[in-house]
């Protein structure tokens, strides 16, 4: 597929507007979209539609096609496994690929201590399992989370998530013993706070309302994701962690949308040293297949009876091929350093758009994981509307740029890590030529 962005048709098309009509007539109503055009192929960061435009892929399917679009490695595993059998149930008659993941995951999660992987299908039900394991292991039953948290939409999961609009709302009552404690927000914290002081703030709140003797785990994501792509102040998770050891809680990383690369290590932990219980991985760990794991230490994930963790599809041969093809291509290609660089040329872009356009009220985030935050005159107040203005206008011009945050104000930016840097620049000229069209008032440099 040609790597470049090319608009054939206005949008959406002719063939992308009579899909959206079945769309509107066959499927729930419930389930929005934020393009509305209709994807006919994908190839490394590009998405073409059925009416032959192409987009530049800022999003990767929210952090899934790390390795690029229709990766070759994947795609040949795949059509090799399923020449081979589709599925067996591995809890029926087991199958080796299964057992590779979780070799592989064993040793590239954090820590060299011994561990064992449970695969799953999503990045909610390995939530979920994670929060299994750790009630079962330790006997106690409250799970902490944080603001801004997302954490999935299945009841437990929406009761861990954060944020009312569109995940909780109407959808209640959700699974009990969840608590929440304040996060490390570095842009709207105290000036001046650091992680070691946010962290002790959170820990305040959990000894205070919770009780440390009640805790089963900690369930923090290292970088938030839908939340705002909040990455903590230095100094925060491993406090946070360091408690939990001397709580005896468990310290539960979910790597759901940070793992496998995307901040430029294997695992957002890494960054700075902490060793979690367990990691929830899933998202980009197998190449657009649905695929998602629980890997800890082995203690931990053993103290479950057998048949206490399982499901029918869970570590399907088919996923668990592309997912050894992914994960291979994160080392065969070196885009562990193929994402820092990213950082580089993207946050490059964005502190130069921030210089010219006070709007811009935060860069931040790591890798190929990144972020700004979009405020108002104040140079705080959130600015939702104009976070969808800018991205509307990005989409209009081929650029798939998706929003987050608690509020909506924030523009996040999930290339695959095989993008090329002049797709990259060619993306970003189009961010910076929707956010002057879409400017009131322009700022002096900083």
């Amino acid at each position: 597929m040609p790597q470049s962005r090319h608009l054939a048709t206005e949008l959406p098309g002719p063939r992308s507007r009579a899909l959206m009509a079945r769309k509107t007539s066959a499927v729930a109503g419930g389930v929005g979209t934020t393009v509305p055009v209709f994807a006919a192929r994908a190839g490394g960061g590009i998405v073409e539609d059925v009416d032959g435009n192409r987009f530049v892929d800022l999003g990767s399917g929210i952090a899934v096609t790390t390795v690029g679009a229709s990766n070759p490695a994947v795609v040949a595993a795949v059509q090799e496994q399923v020449a081979a059998f589709t599925h067996t149930c591995f809890m029926v008659t087991p199958y080796e690929p299964y057992v590779a993941v979780a070799e592989k995951l064993n040793e590239v999660t954090p820590g060299d201590h011994a561990k064992k992987t449970a695969l799953f299908n999503s990045g909610a039900e390995a939530v979920e399992n994670a929060v299994k394991i750790a009630r079962h292991a330790t006997g106690r039953d409250a799970v902490v989370v944080f603001d801004h948290a997302y954490h999935g939409r299945t009841n437990l999961t929406m009761a861990m998530t954060a944020k009312a609009m569109p995940y909780k709302s109407g959808f209640g009552p959700f699974a009990g013993e969840v608590y929440r404690a304040p996060m490390s927000y570095p842009f709207r914290d105290p000036e001046g706070m650091t992680g070691e002081q946010a962290a002790a703030r959170a820990i305040a709140v959990i000894e205070a309302q919770v009780g440390a003797d009640q805790v089963a785990c900690v369930v923090i994501e290292p970088v938030q994701g839908e939340g705002g792509f909040i990455e903590p102040a230095p100094g925060f998770l491993p406090a946070l962690a360091a408690w939990c050891r001397q709580s005896g809680a468990l310290f539960v990383a979910d790597e759901v949308q940070t793992g496998v690369a995307r901040t430029g290590d294997w695992f957002a932990c890494d960054r700075e040293g902490v060793v979690p219980d367990l990691v929830v991985v899933a998202k980009g760990v197998a190449g657009g297949m649905p695929l998602s794991a629980v890997t800890g230490r082995a203690e931990l994930v053993d103290a479950v009876h057998t048949g206490g963790l399982g499901g029918t599809y869970g570590g399907n041969p088919v996923a668990c091929a592309a997912a050894l093809a992914a994960l291979d291509s994160v080392e065969r290609d070196g885009l562990l350093q193929r994402a820092r660089a990213v950082e580089a040329l993207v946050t490059g872009r964005l502190h130069a758009l921030a210089a010219r356009d006070s709007r811009v009220g935060d860069v931040r985030g790591r890798g190929a994981m990144l972020a700004v935050e979009l405020v108002g005159a104040d140079g705080l107040t959130p600015d939702p509307a104009l976070a969808a203005a800018v991205a509307g206008a990005a989409k209009a011009q081929g650029v798939i740029v998706l929003t987050c945050g608690t509020h909506g104000n924030v523009l996040r930016f999930l290339p695959p890590l095989t993008i090329s840097d002049e797709l990259l620049h060619d993306a970003f000229d189009v961010l910076d030529a929707a956010f002057a069209a879409t400017s009131t008032t322009t700022a002096s440099a900083r």
